[in-house]
């Protein structure tokens, strides 16, 4: 199939919201039937999530409570990248902001696009081991409980239905096959 039977090109574009995180676009598109359509998204500065090894071969994750859904979750380390900033160097950042850990090493492992159709937030998934704990520096206003976990038990949580967060789920796929050799620790 030829590509260009799926693009989609944009016509006009119009802000709808400008928030402090999130800004909210409504685009007329020209479909390749040349109809045209309204597509609204998201437009996010992206993120990045964390798999924290400790050398007891388990990882960090943290119990935070997220508001739009109004309850506790858990999920590995995360947070949005700055303008301007790495996303490497957000990784290290949040590691460092929210577990209080620092990581000798860091090796980038996948990126993830978890709202495709609303959104185009992107997620970079880091892998961070030699781990050293030097003290928490969190945001004003964030409240969490660091906790270790298993891999294996970090499996059974998503399968009991304990774990949710579609990011913590897909680096957790990562973790899961690197860890038992499927996948090699990426260079």
């Amino acid at each position: 199939m030829d590509d260009s039977d799926l693009i989609e090109h944009t016509v006009s574009s119009e802000p709808v919201f400008d928030g402090t995180l999130l800004h909210v676009r409504r685009d007329m598109v020209r479909m390749a039937n040349g109809h045209e359509a309204v597509r609204e998204w998201i437009a996010h500065p992206g993120a990045v999530v964390v798999l924290g090894w400790l050398d007891n071969g388990k990882l960090l994750f943290e119990r935070q409570f997220r508001y739009p859904l109004q309850r506790i979750f858990v999920e590995l380390p995360a947070g949005k990248i700055d303008p301007d900033e790495h996303p490497l160097d957000t990784a290290k950042r949040e590691l460092r902001e929210e577990t209080g850990h620092q990581a000798k090493f860091w090796r980038h492992v996948a990126t993830m696009h978890p709202c495709i159709g609303y959104s185009d937030e992107r997620i970079e998934i880091f892998w961070a081991s030699g781990l050293i704990y030097v003290g928490h520096q969190r945001d004003h206003g964030e409240f969490l409980e660091v906790i270790e976990m298993s891999v294996a038990d970090s499996i059974l949580a998503v399968r009991d239905g304990e774990i949710t967060d579609g990011k913590t789920i897909t680096a957790l796929m990562w973790a899961d096959k690197i860890a038992s050799g499927v996948w090699p620790v990426p260079e």
